[in-house]
Parts: C-alpha cells; sequence; structure tokens
C-alpha cells in the first residue's frame, strides 16, 4: 500500500521511515550479506544494518507506545532522539555501528532545529541533518578509507546540499547522488572490483535513504543493483556497459542473479588465496583475529584515551556516541586487551567477541561450512554471570541487559549461530513472549524445527535446562523441559524506582519489592529480609530444590542468610546458588 506523503520531517516522518527502512533491509539482507567482503568477508553486513536499524524502530514505536491513544504524539526531538538510541545500543558490526552515527548525527540537527520541540522541520533542516550525519560517521572512523559507506554518505549529503525544495525534493537528490556514488566504489576499493561488486554497508545505505524518499513522497525508489558496472571501458571480450560480475543488468539499474551472483564473486576472492582476503586498506592484507564490540560508559576524555590505545591493537575502529554512552568496535589480535581498554575508560557491558576462524574472512583460505548438529538450546538471560552457566550447560546465549530487551533479529542470529536442525527457544520473560515467537516463526521458514517453551524467569530456563537431553526425541525432549520450567515458581527481589501502586500496597521509592510469579507480593526496608519472607512464602507450598541467583549489588552474605534459614527451617529442601552478575534485579529465586 503506498504511504501518505510526508511534506515535513516531524514524529510521524521519523517512524514511517523507520518502518520502511527495516523493510528494505528486510528485503535486501542476504544480497547484501553476500556482496560483503570489506573490511572482512564475513556475510553479515546485511544483517547487522538490518539488526541495528530494528532497534531504532523499536525504541521509536516505544516513543510512541508511551504517549497512548489520545494524548498526542511525541515531538521530532523526541522521536528522533530515540531513534539514534536505539541503533547506538543495538549496533552490530562495523556497518551497523556506522548506520548509528549517521542517524544520531541526523539526530543532533533534526533535534535542535527550529520547531523540532513542537512539531516538524522542512528541507533546509533535512539538508543540515545529512551533512552532519555523513561528518560525524567520518569522524568516528579512526582510518576512513573511500570506496566505503562513508563514500557514499558524503555524496548523499553533497547532492542534498544542491537541491531546493521540500524534504522529499532533498531526500531524492541524497538517494540519487548515493546511488551514483555506490556504483563508483568497485573503482575506488581494489578488494570490491576484484569481486565485482559495490560496498555492501554503501548498499544498505542506499536502501536506507531510499525508505526516506518513499516516507516523504510515497513513491518507490529503484533497488541498488549489487555488482558492479565497468565504468572506464569493457575489459577485452567484454561488451559496453556490461556488468563486470557476469550478472545481466536492466534499465531500471538492478542485477540479474543478485545474490547468487555475489555469493559466486565473494567465493572467488575467498578462494584466490590470502593476498585476497581484504583488510583495513582494501590492499588485500591478512587481518586481526577477533572482532571485538560493547557499549561503554564514560567520559570523553576517556574515550578519547581509548581510541589511542585500540588503534594501536588493531583496525577497523569505530567509536560512536556521545554524551556518556558509547558504541566501540575493533578488530584485533588481542581481544583480552581491547576489553582490558575499555574498562580502564569506563564501564563496558554487552560485550561480544566473535572469532574470525582460521581459514575465513581475513585469510581468505578455503572454507568448509561445518555440520549441523542435531539439537541446540538457546535462551535469553539477564546477566553474564548466568549467561556462563547457560553455555557450560550447552546452550547458546542472547545476552539481555535492564531495559534494553533483545529484538527478534537478535533471537534468529542465535538460533542461526546454534547450527542446529532442532532448536528449543528459552525467552525467560514473559514480556520477550511475543519476540520469541516472531522469531520461531521467522527461522521456521528457513527448514529449521524450532519448539518455544514460554519461560518467564531464568531460574525456570534453568530447570527446563537440566533435564534436556539432545539424545532423546525432540517432542519427548520438548514436553520434559516444559514441564520442569512449569513446576519451578519463579521470584525476584528488586528496589522500587518510584512511588507505586501495587498487589501488596503503595510502596516507596526505595523500597525493597518481592514479587512472586511475576505479582508484588512482600514490600520491606531490607533486602534479605524481604528475601527470607519471600522465600518463606514459597516453601509454604512445598518445595525440593531452591535456587538462588544473586546479582552483582545484592548485599554480600544474603545467599549464605537464606541457604542458613532453608537448612534449618526446610530439611528436606536442597539449595543451589549461582552468581548473576550484573543482571538488573537484586536477586532471582526458584522453588522446584
Amino acid at each position: 500500500m503506498a504511504q501518505v506523503p510526508q511534506t515535513f520531517f516531524d514524529a510521524l516522518a521519523v517512524r514511517t521511515w523507520c518502518g520502511l527502512a527495516l523493510r528494505a533491509l528486510g528485503r535486501a539482507r542476504e544480497e547484501i550479506d553476500a556482496i560483503n567482503v570489506y573490511p572482512v568477508a564475513d556475510g553479515d553486513t546485511g544483517t547487522n544494518l538490518y539488526l541495528t536499524l530494528e532497534s531504532a524502530a523499536t525504541a521509536v514505536e516505544a516513543v510512541f507506545a508511551g504517549y497512548g491513544t489520545g494524548t498526542g504524539e511525541p515531538s521530532l526531538a523526541d522521536a528522533v532522539h530515540a531513534m539514534a538510541h536505539g541503533a547506538l545500543i543495538g549496533a552490530r558490526g562495523n556497518s551497523g555501528t556506522i548506520l548509528a552515527q549517521l542517524l544520531r548525527g541526523m539526530a543532533q540537527v533534526l533535534a535542535d532545529a527550529p520547531g523540532s520541540e513542537t512539531s516538524h522541520v522542512g528541507g533546509a533542516g533535512l539538508r543540515l541533518a545529512l551533512r552532519r550525519a555523513a561528518d560525524s560517521a567520518r569522524q568516528a572512523v579512526a582510518h576512513p578509507v573511500e570506496g566505503t559507506v562513508l563514500t557514499v554518505a558524503s555524496a548523499a549529503a553533497e547532492a542534498a546540499e544542491g537541491a531546493e525544495g521540500d524534504c522529499g525534493t532533498v531526500a531524492r537528490a541524497a538517494y540519487d547522488g548515493a546511488r551514483t556514488a555506490l556504483a563508483a566504489t568497485p573503482g575506488q576499493l581494489p578488494v570490491l572490483g576484484r569481486a565485482g561488486v559495490v560496498d555492501a554497508g554503501g548498499r544498505g545505505l542506499v536502501a536506507v535513504l531510499g525508505a526516506l524518499v518513499e516516507a516523504f513522497t510515497g513513491e518507490t525508489v529503484r533497488e541498488a543493483p549489487a555488482l558492479s558496472v565497468v565504468a572506464d571501458g569493457p575489459a577485452a571480450g567484454e561488451t559496453p556497459g556490461a556488468p563486470h560480475a557476469g550478472g545481466a543488468v536492466d534499465g531500471a539499474g538492478t542485477a540479474d542473479g543478485g545474490a547468487r551472483e555475489a555469493h559466486a564473486c565473494v567465493a572467488a576472492v575467498s578462494d584466490a588465496g590470502p593476498s585476497a582476503g581484504p583488510c583495513a586498506d582494501g590492499s588485500g592484507t591478512a587481518g586481526p583475529s577477533y572482532e571485538v564490540i560493547y557499549l561503554l560508559e564514560a567520559d570523553d576524555t576517556a574515550v578519547a584515551r581509548l581510541r589511542e590505545r585500540l588503534d594501536a591493537l588493531g583496525d577497523s575502529l569505530v567509536v560512536v556516541g556521545g554524551d556518556g554512552l558509547w558504541n566501540v568496535h575493533v578488530h584485533v589480535d588481542d581481544a583480552g586487551a581491547a576489553v582490558e581498554a575499555g574498562v580502564e575508560a569506563g564501564r563496558p557491558y554487552r560485550i561480544r567477541i566473535t572469532h574470525f576462524a582460521i581459514g575465513d574472512v581475513h585469510t581468505g583460505g578455503e572454507r568448509h561450512p561445518r555440520e549441523r548438529v542435531q539439537r541446540a538450546v538457546v535462551a535469553v538471560v539477564p546477566g553474564e554471570g548466568l549467561a556462563g552457566l547457560y553455555t557450560e550447560a550447552g546452550a547458546t546465549t542472547v545476552l539481555a541487559r535492564p531495559g534494553e530487551p533483545p529484538a527478534s533479529g537478535e533471537l534468529v542470529q542465535a538460533v542461526r549461530r546454534a547450527h542446529a536442525r532442532e532448536v528449543v527457544l528459552l525467552p525467560n520473560d514473559a514480556e520477550l513472549r511475543h519476540t520469541a515467537a516472531a522469531a520461531a516463526e521467522q527461522v521456521r521458514t528457513e527448514g529449521i524445527r524450532v519448539a518455544l517453551i514460554p519461560t518467564r524467569s531464568a531460574v525456570q530456563g534453568i530447570a527446563a535446562l537440566a533435564v534436556h537431553e539432545p539424545e532423546r526425541r525432540f517432542d519427548e525432549d520438548v514436553v520434559q523441559m516444559t514441564a520442569a520450567a512449569g513446576a519451578t515458581r519463579y521470584a525476584e527481589v528488586v528496589v522500587a524506582e518510584r512511588q507505586s501502586w501495587t498487589t501488596a500496597g503503595i510502596c516507596q521509592a526505595g523500597d525493597v519489592l518481592g514479587l512472586i510469579d511475576g505479582d508484588v507480593a512482600v514490600i520491606g526496608p531490607d533486602v534479605t529480609a524481604t528475601a527470607a519472607t519471600v522465600l518463606d512464602r514459597m516453601l509454604q507450598a512445598g518445595g525440593e530444590l531452591v535456587t538462588l541467583v544473586v546479582g552483582d549489588e545484592a548485599p554480600e552474605n544474603i545467599a549464605e542468610h537464606l541457604d542458613m534459614r532453608v537448612r534449618e527451617s526446610y530439611l528436606a529442601v536442597d539449595t543451589v546458588v549461582y552468581r548473576g552478575g550484573r543482571q538488573g534485579t537484586l536477586l532471582l529465586i526458584g522453588v522446584e
């Protein structure tokens, strides 16, 4: 259905743009993954861009939901701040991190433009926003390289600056400029020229700008070609204008064979030996072994020092963000040193370390796809401690930070990463059930058999994982895991952030709340005493095993105190204690 044109940039335009861009990246994801040869040929650029944009779109939707029905809508400043923050905390990979900074740069201008606090801005504001986006993204990259998404973003900004008119006119000029620049990237970056493809990150940005045009005009733009077209005249034996990689390009500029041809081109580069493996400068020299990404809470001075240290450790360094929150991305050989540098600068969290395996990505050697395992468990966990516990038990984990629930795309990626024919999915949070269901539905279309067990707490997930037996028939295993989770009552102990009505009465900010099966059951002044009361109430209904998951901010001796209480008052009950790390709650309790 055609979109209603938006003459000005307002909150609704932001929402519409994010939705259209997410769909555009969803359609182009596989093709973009297939042409991903720079900075490493790991085939995930399209996926990373999609996950980053999904996080931005989710944040914008949350702002609109916060206004409810009949209470108006957010201001432009509210919407773009949400978009930028969502992209920042959800950025994935080198391309996603740069996209997050592009959106942040736009948000900085749009939020401060005249009229942004109340209504909208016009074409002049969009021109400035696109320029700020391109400049801030280039500044975030330690060593900018031409022929990449940075080049495409700069071309979009330059084309927009020459356009006069409303937002639709400016967006169309930016899109056309970006599309032209994208077609030229194979001639700027040797590794792209060898593969016969355009830059994957730039291709993704063109899709995002195409969605911007559609948001303002209601018109669907032409898709950008993934395969390069010879610009400097035909090579020997080629017809003028023929695609360099062998795909036919029609009058609309789309590539026939798209992702399939691109896969062949990328494979040719990978099989050409070590000299064909891309590095930071596009010269083809083998690069570092690990990708390290984390969010970082730190001040500007500390981040400046961090940039210098990480630049000395590796390549593909991108640091984006500001106002005390940053997203750090770097390729290194010493992943531990990259994380330690973050610890010295501030508080790193949501740390992701990916190993570029031997014979893959940087090295350019022959790749042998590993065989799928028969069955795997994928679980969402609220803290690093539990992530370690689940991983030791054989599960693939998705880390959920307080206030930052994973998006469905992250769960899809985790299921793919598990590389199994059958997957048991444990959301471990009642609020994530629909997100997990959407992820399960998506991966089923890829031929993966998925069972979703509606676990509402990580302690229910622990119980399910304890009875998991991969050798059993899939249905039997799921039944046993579901039964174990359902037989586990769960509770948590938290501190109230504000005054509120609860099922146990009125609580004040700073009160300790004990929640049993999701409802507030106890309000008290002391963490340990409240936890003991909660535990007593749970054990009144019986139980054989108590599971305690202790957060970093819980009192030091709370586990010992509760363990002693159980041993003294409930003789037939055992207790097991785990350290949950920064899990968002002081204490999780399970009774089964």
